[in-house]
């Protein structure tokens, strides 16, 4: 049971997170250029956590923190110059006491050791000596796990303005007072007319939505905040490969729903570490072919019809065709003869264990981390696709719904069933003309002179009873595919409620959530990326 010195430990490590994050940014801030002010705005953050920390319990951390000030006193009175492996120094400490934070006093677990971190910080910030006495140890930014250094569940928190969270509260008592209202009028039915109930209701149905977009509003946040790690982490790859790469950032401000921001971090990561490792090259080849002997590397999104598209790009080397399809033949993937086209053979590399580097190094080669990736997209219900030149760099597409607990969706009818797809990814309908009227799964149909794809729901389901007279296609676009599902009947459009599906039906093709309708049953959502694959696979020739 969680005790209120729990509750308060819980809210202080959440701001001790924010206080270390930008702590970092700080530090990286002060390596690039000494700006006025910054120096005082990292020795006021530390001050800071070092008196919380001794407040909340965590002695180890305000110890550090003591230390990490006597150093940071004498960058700032200039008696120690702040070179890289100060620098290195610095940001380890972060590390650090991002770790003791993280362990909770009398857990019965066993704290982080700093003590060799606590020598080299005193060694650096007394007799005058810098850390180039006592060197970090080698790649010991590599080494660390992709995932958060954390050993406990990181508190789930959002801030939300306090202007918003008194409309939420304007609007629940709204709410009460419509109920109330609408509650009376039923209990006295007789006295007036439909219309007057009609109406009661559709103003507490109003009142309701407002709040429900507040709530959905509340969640957002800019997807910056996802990009935040990564100057350091690519600060830290560049240390422990020896190569240069400089970061650029755009879009940071698109708002996305915060569940998605706290997702994407792995997959960015892995695509990051994989863009320096086997993607940017050092800076001697570089220079040979005639490239700037610093890489680049972009992370850029942007709002897309009703999704949030990121991308991840390098100006490096590019997907090693050759290379990937002698691996594929050597894992049995791919035929002694048989070729695929560029789009199909680099889906390979996200297949588990598959990997083209001829070594394995702490940063990639073992097969696993575009793996993460795929799957990590496809658990948000997004699409992944990659663009590459060789010789020139490689670019990473991840499109993602902006929003995860609620879409716009439209629902159609197959059988006896309601299926619903995501309006965002539905172009337009039309009536599936008399001539494909037969059996089948797939068929093209032609789309005011352009040949149309489409799936058949009703064989792609295997729903048993003949079709209707009419059947209707909804036309679809998912990236730059566009295809058809042929379905029985076109409901309408409405908001979704998205559920997770149960285990029953984690292992359908095309299904990616559930749904509760207004008739209490439940809907399936389609996965509308993986049925217009279906749809396109047959005929790729004809919709390219």
């Amino acid at each position: 049971m969680k005790t209120d010195l729990d509750t308060v430990r819980a809210a202080f490590r959440a701001e001790a997170t924010e206080l270390l994050a930008g702590l970092e940014r700080d530090l990286l801030s002060l390596e690039r250029s000494a700006a006025p002010g910054v120096i005082e705005s990292i020795q006021r953050s530390i001050h800071t956590l070092k008196g919380n920390s001794l407040l909340m319990g965590f002695p180890a951390a305000s110890d550090v923190a003591h230390t990490l000030e006597d150093l940071l006193a004498r960058i700032a009175s200039r008696s120690l110059p702040v070179t890289q492996q100060v620098m290195t120094l610095l940001l380890q400490a972060v590390d650090g006491l991002r770790g003791l934070i993280s362990h909770t006093p009398g857990e019965g677990r066993e704290v982080p050791d700093v003590s060799e971190l606590q020598r080299r910080l005193r060694e650096a910030a007394s007799a005058g000596c810098s850390s180039e006495a006592s060197p970090a140890p080698e790649s010991a930014a590599a080494e660390q796990p992709v995932e958060a250094t954390s050993h406990a569940a990181p508190e789930r928190t959002l801030r939300v303005g306090l202007d918003k969270l008194d409309r939420m509260l304007d609007l629940t008592g709204e709410i009460a007072i419509a109920r109330g209202r609408l509650t009376t009028l039923l209990e006295q039915a007789d006295r007036h007319s439909p219309q007057e109930l009609l109406e009661a209701h559709r103003e507490a149905d109003r009142l309701y939505l407002d709040l429900q977009e507040l709530v959905l509003k509340a969640r957002m946040v800019p997807i910056g905040r996802a990009f935040q790690p990564f100057p350091r982490t690519l600060r830290d790859l560049c240390e422990a490969t020896g190569k240069l790469v400089r970061l650029e950032l755009s879009g940071e401000e698109v708002e996305v729903d915060t569940t998605i921001v706290e997702l994407i971090r792995d997959p960015l990561t892995h695509l990051v570490r994989n863009a320096v490792d086997h993607g940017i090259e050092p800076p001697s080849v570089r220079k040979q072919r005639g490239k700037d002997f610093k890489g680049t590397l972009k992370l850029r999104a942007f709002a897309d019809s009703g999704s949030i598209v990121v991308e991840v790009e390098d100006d490096g080397a590019g997907l090693d065709r050759e290379r990937i399809r002698e691996r594929a033949r050597a894992m049995g993937l791919l035929g002694p003869n048989e070729e695929r086209e560029d789009a199909e053979l680099f889906q390979f590399i996200f297949i588990p264990g598959f990997s083209t580097a001829e070594r394995v190094t702490e940063l990639s080669g073992r097969g696993i981390g575009m793996d993460v990736v795929k799957s990590r997209v496809e658990s948000l219900r997004g699409a992944l696709s990659i663009e590459t030149r060789e010789g020139a760099g490689t670019t990473f597409t991840m499109r993602l719904p902006l929003m995860l607990s609620i879409i716009e969706g439209f629902s159609v009818g197959v059988g006896g069933e309601t299926y619903v797809l995501p309006l965002a990814s539905v172009l337009e309908c039309v009536e599936l003309p008399e001539e494909e009227q037969r059996p089948g799964r797939t068929g093209v149909l032609n789309l005011r002179g352009q040949p149309l794809p489409y799936l058949r729901l009703r064989e792609h389901f295997a729903v048993e009873g003949p079709p209707p007279a009419r059947e209707s296609v909804v036309v679809i676009r998912h990236g730059r595919g566009q295809a058809g599902l042929a379905v029985d009947t076109l409901l309408g459009q409405g908001q979704t409620v998205v559920k997770p599906l149960g285990s029953l039906f984690q292992r359908v093709s095309g299904v990616s959530g559930s749904a509760i309708l207004g008739t209490g049953r439940v809907a399936l959502i389609l996965d509308v990326a993986a049925l217009l694959q279906k749809a396109l696979r047959p005929y790729a020739p004809a919709a390219q």
